[in-house]
């Protein structure tokens, strides 16, 4: 079995965006970018490290402290060439990870859990068949078949779909999927699925109104009437803070899902998580 605490993530951020005109890493994303949300989210959700797979020589936005950076030695070899170097750059360190694309503006910690506990002794791959299609850009693979992608890379087998064939794949359709009733509830249409690819496309996402969550402030912060939870719209905590009137400084720290403690507004918030404020002063 795969818990958790011991999976990794690892976030394909190189691919050349020819149908977005722009580098989609840097797209912007509520105060920060999608690959900043990307790499924060599993940051917070796995408990292993988190690695970004860049191209040589690519510029990056600004990633969550902690995030390692790690380059494919040759472009323009697609997600396979990526795959293996995320695999590879985790060997020894986690026995899978969930891999995904950077451009999974509404992915949410539910489905990398419900992915992640896929995995038993006989499972090589965890993929989700959904939405019609498979999604290998979203999927848990053990670290440990980075030698197997390397040797297909060798051969000239560029396709994600080759792969499957020589490992042990559980396939996640939809029901599946939607069995796990935490995903069922904070994702019922599997939008963690839904990726950005042309203009249209992320600006649609960027039309959808922020996730709600419930905020609740508490000692110092909970004066003039403010005591009791709130639900409110925000894709992040400095933007959950703001909307109850609370400047995220160092007098004030986040409780998120009651058990993150963090002051770092630019964490994103997703459906379902409740945060509660509290003043980090001595006695607040």
């Amino acid at each position: 079995m795969v818990g958790l605490s011991d999976a990794a993530g690892v976030v394909l951020a190189g691919g050349r965006s020819s149908r977005m005109g722009r580098p989609k890493a840097a797209l912007e994303w509520h105060g920060s970018t999608l690959l900043h949300r990307t790499t924060a989210l599993l940051a917070r959700t796995v408990g292993g490290p988190v690695v970004v797979v860049a191209a040589p020589g690519q510029e990056l936005p600004e990633l969550p402290q902690g995030v390692e950076v790690v380059a494919d030695p040759v472009e323009g070899l697609g997600p396979m060439r990526g795959l293996a170097t995320g695999l590879g750059a985790l060997a020894g360190q986690a026995p899978a990870a969930f891999v995904c694309s950077t451009d999974l503006p509404f992915l949410h910690p539910a489905l990398v859990r419900r992915v992640l506990r896929g995995f038993d002794p006989d499972v090589d791959v965890v993929l989700p068949v959904a939405r019609g299609y498979r999604q290998p850009l979203a999927a848990g693979y053990r670290t440990a078949l980075a030698g197997l992608v390397e040797e297909l890379l060798a051969e000239g087998d560029l396709r994600p779909g080759m792969l499957f064939r020589h490992c042990r794949v559980t396939q996640l359709d939809d029901d599946a999927l939607l069995a796990d009733a935490e995903l069922a509830k904070v994702d019922p249409d599997l939008d963690s699925l839904v990726n950005v690819n042309e203009p249209a496309d992320y600006a649609d996402a960027l039309a959808r109104p922020a996730p709600e969550v419930v905020v609740e402030r508490f000692g110092a912060l909970a004066s003039g009437g403010q005591r009791g939870p709130r639900t409110v719209r925000a894709a992040s905590l400095g933007a959950a803070a703001a909307a109850v009137g609370i400047a995220l400084d160092r007098h004030v720290v986040a409780a998120v899902n009651g058990d993150q403690m963090t002051r770092d507004a630019r964490l994103p918030l997703v459906p379902g998580d409740s945060v509660a404020f509290l003043s980090a002063d001595a006695g607040g």
